[in-house]
Order: C-alpha cells, then sequence, then structure tokens
C-alpha cells in the first residue's frame, strides 16, 4: 500500500467510523476503486487498526466523561454503597453491552472477513438498516435520558451492535436505533454508541496489528492511516454530536440507500 492510499482510506475512516453510514462498507468501496484486494488478510486488518485513530479522538473528546465512568466503577467495585449514581448504572451498560459483539466478532471472524468482505453485502446491507433507522425514528418516544440506562438497555444494544459486524449497516447506526428503540434521547443514545466503540474497535484493532504490520501493509501506511483517522475523527464527533442534538438520524438514509443502489447497479453491470 502506498501512503498516499493509507492517508484516502484514512480520511474515509475518520470522516464514517462514527456516522450511520458504515465506515467498513466505506472502507471496502474505497479500497476496489483504490485497486486494492479487499479480501486480503492485511488489507482487512488495516482497516481494523486504523479504527483505532478514530477511537483515540472519542478517548480525547470524552476524556473526562471516561475518567468519570472509570472512577465510578472503582469506587463501586469496592464499595456496594456508592452503586447508586448513573455513571456506576453506565459503566456498567458499557461493559455488559460490550461482550456480545466480543463473542460473536471472535466466533465468525473468518465470516466477516472472508464472505462478507463483498460490495454485494454492502450495497445490501446500505440499503435494508435504511428502513431499520426510519422506523427507530419513527417509534423513538426519547423520554428516557442518560441517568435511565439500564443493564437490559445494554444487553440490547450489544445485541443490536453485532450486526453491524456485516459490512454496509453501520455499527452506530445499529447501536444509536436500537438506543432510540429503548426509548432513549437521541444525544445520549448517540453517546452511548461511542463509549460502546471504544472496547470493540480498540480490541479488533489490537488482534489485527500484527497481520497488518506484517503482511503487506508495513508500518509507515498503518501510522499514517491511523493518524489521518485521528485527526478526522475527532472533527465528526464533535459535529455528530451538535447535529443529533437537533436533527433525526433518518437524514442520513437518502445517501446510504442512494449509495447503495449505486454499489448494486455498477457491479451488476461490470459483473465484479
Amino acid at each position: 500500500m502506498d501512503l498516499w492510499q493509507a492517508i484516502v482510506l484514512g480520511i474515509v475512516e475518520g470522516l464514517t467510523e462514527f456516522l450511520p453510514v458504515s465506515s467498513t462498507g466505506h472502507l471496502t468501496i474505497t479500497e476496489k476503486l483504490l485497486g486494492l484486494p479487499i479480501d486480503d488478510d492485511s488489507i482487512t486488518a488495516f482497516t481494523a487498526v486504523i479504527q483505532m485513530g478514530a477511537i483515540l479522538a472519542v478517548l480525547l473528546y470524552f476524556f473526562k466523561d471516561i475518567v468519570g465512568l472509570l472512577r465510578a466503577g472503582y469506587a463501586g467495585v469496592r464499595d456496594p454503597r456508592a452503586r447508586g449514581n448513573h455513571e456506576w448504572r453506565l459503566a456498567c451498560a458499557v461493559v455488559v453491552g460490550s461482550v456480545p459483539i466480543g463473542i460473536v466478532g471472535f466466533a465468525l471472524k473468518d465470516v466477516i472477513t472472508g464472505p462478507l468482505r463483498s460490495l454485494w453485502v454492502v450495497g445490501f446491507a446500505l440499503i435494508l438498516w435504511s428502513g431499520v433507522m426510519v422506523y427507530a425514528e419513527r417509534q423513538a418516544t426519547a423520554d428516557r435520558h442518560e441517568g435511565d440506562v439500564t443493564l437490559r438497555d445494554a444487553v440490547m444494544i450489544g445485541l443490536t451492535q453485532c450486526v453491524a459486524l456485516i459490512p454496509g449497516v453501520s455499527r452506530s447506526g445499529a447501536t444509536i436505533s436500537a438506543g432510540l428503540l429503548r426509548g432513549i434521547d437521541r444525544v445520549t443514545a448517540t453517546r452511548l454508541s461511542f463509549f460502546l466503540s471504544i472496547p470493540a474497535l480498540t480490541a479488533a484493532g489490537l488482534y489485527e496489528l500484527k497481520d497488518a504490520l506484517n503482511g503487506g501493509v508495513g508500518l509507515g501506511p498503518t501510522l499514517v492511516g491511523t493518524a489521518i483517522s485521528f485527526i478526522v475523527a475527532y472533527a465528526s464527533v464533535a459535529w455528530l454530536l451538535r447535529f443529533v442534538a437537533h436533527h433525526s438520524i433518518a437524514a442520513f438514509v437518502p445517501y446510504r440507500v442512494a449509495l447503495g443502489v449505486v454499489v448494486l447497479v455498477v457491479i451488476a453491470i461490470s459483473g465484479a
């Protein structure tokens, strides 16, 4: 992989990781356009590793919040009396909600990095999950807030996050939609989506790091792609939080559907 290709992919990752448009889907499309083998192990690993740049952006942007959750979690473990505040419940929700994708992702790794790395899958997933996003917004009551998040919410959102292992679905699109269907307000659902991304994407990136460095990508492009991803993702996080405070995530649906249709038409015509 050339450095300029790593820069392009880092930009795409940073822009799309936290928007409900599917970063993996966009990276798969971009890799195909750049002439890279989308089913190659080193390319798949590179895609996972540069997501860690986006995670660093979340850690920096929500630094005070994350420190608060860690303190609440530590205090709750030491003293049961400290488990009454909402930060303890939210910390538990992040831990519990991260378990399903860890189990499913590990168990189905060969399927995720193999047959699912297909533009046909990306195209159909972009279109089909758009319907779920529209339904979630129409059913949303938004009458529950951060202090109301429960472990049951965490389990349901965590299970839904597993669907995002299908390229084209979107991890943020899945988790925010699940939060809305649980009656959680859009900003809280989005913040929870960011927090849930930390263990999921960090684990995936660390797991694939060796393949990215020892394969055909190398250290230089991997570092560049990760750095670019971090810079662009930080701006993306800030923008999305402002956007969802006043707009529906269904606003992304026309773009998702249009892109999905274009992908399916192009590969049908080209026979790819």
